[in-house]
């Protein structure tokens, strides 16, 4: 069952939403030749925390981590470790926060400097194809449209691999609701997008198959031929007034632009 949210719960989630953007915002500030995502891992904690909010990865199904730290081949819910980031490191980073009844959810890959340009391209596609699913991410469409349209640019323009066995989601006072949003699919199939939708939009891509398997640790999600690859994320409302994206990237890109030890990752025009 899909819970439609009032406006008013609109705005937590925005709230929880923007402490996780900062949050992200944090661990990208401290990712660099050397760091320990576990040691970023308990920074973040401890601001989550320091604004009267919860983490909302740590201790879901057991998870042991606040954020989930995916490298190189990872995909997802990677567990933090005391693994030292090298040059030519891609880190994707997931933070889930609780605060107010509501969580917020959000992700980023970011590239330490040395990182090759053919990952670069695989980055900034998929970084992309989260702007094309939220262009389609709107009332009236249905949630093949949003699959439709990420699947397209990535898989079919830059023939990429689109993950199929992780979708996004719906969010709320859960952190995994109804309706699942793949990241593949046909346009003008799946349920109908209506007012007071709010939804997680995540893409996964794969710079060689879309295949995956899980890692011996029992949680990292990795690519099965080992190739690179990437994954980005937003909250995003969904309102008969407009498409209102809740997470806010521009805090992890302006710590991006002040850290010499990151490139920053366009989105294609």
């Amino acid at each position: 069952m899909i819970y439609y949210k009032t406006r008013e719960e609109i705005e937590l989630i925005r709230q929880s939403c923007l402490l996780v953007s900062k949050s992200l915002a944090l661990a990208g500030s401290l990712l660099k030749p050397g760091a320990k995502g576990i040691d970023i891992d308990k920074k973040a904690e401890e601001l989550i925390r320091d604004n009267n909010a919860v983490p909302g990865f740590k201790g879901y199904n057991g998870f042991p981590g606040t954020l989930c730290i995916s490298l190189n081949e990872g995909v997802v819910h990677g567990i933090p470790t005391d693994y030292e980031f090298q040059e030519g490191d891609i880190v994707s980073i997931d933070c889930g926060v609780f605060m107010n009844g509501f969580y917020g959810d959000a992700a980023y890959t970011f590239a330490l400097n040395g990182v090759k340009e053919e990952t670069i391209e695989l980055m900034s596609v998929t970084k992309t194809s989260l702007y094309k699913g939220i262009e389609a991410a709107r009332v009236g469409n249905r949630l093949g449209d949003i699959g439709h349209a990420v699947q397209h640019y990535a898989e079919k323009v830059h023939g990429y691999g689109v993950v199929r066995e992780l979708v996004g989601h719906g969010i709320g006072q859960n952190l995994h609701e109804e309706p699942q949003v793949p990241n593949y699919g046909a346009r003008g199939r799946g349920s109908m997008m209506k007012d007071g939708l709010v939804i997680a939009i995540e893409p996964m891509v794969n710079m060689g198959t879309k295949s995956v398997t899980q890692s011996d640790d029992g949680w990292t999600i990795i690519t099965k031929d080992r190739k690179p690859s990437a994954h980005y994320e937003h909250t995003v409302a969904i309102t008969k007034e407009k498409t209102d994206i809740l997470s806010d990237h521009s805090f992890l890109e302006e710590a991006i632009k002040n850290n010499p030890e990151l490139v920053e990752i366009p989105i294609k025009s």
